[in-house]
């Protein structure tokens, strides 16, 4: 169910942004696929945080800033 439809594109903007700063994951992923890795997942009308990806080894540096871009998108 997601809720509010706006603040999910946002979260896909700032992953897109994530995405294109590093430009490394070009190699490894495509930009759909990326952002696949980050469904939106909600319980109780709340979003939830994104899990870590499970079959892509993700930089750590980069799941936090995708974890604060789900907080910024989600506040």
């Amino acid at each position: 169910m997601n809720t509010d439809p706006l603040r999910g594109r946002l979260f896909e903007m700032r992953l897109i942004d994530i995405y294109t700063k590093h430009s490394w994951l070009a190699q490894e992923i495509s930009e759909k696929e990326f952002i696949k890795l980050f469904p939106v997942h909600y319980r109780h009308n709340k979003p939830l945080l994104p899990d870590k990806p499970v079959g892509f080894d993700l930089d750590k540096q980069i799941f936090l800033e995708v974890l604060v871009a789900f907080r910024q998108s989600f506040s």
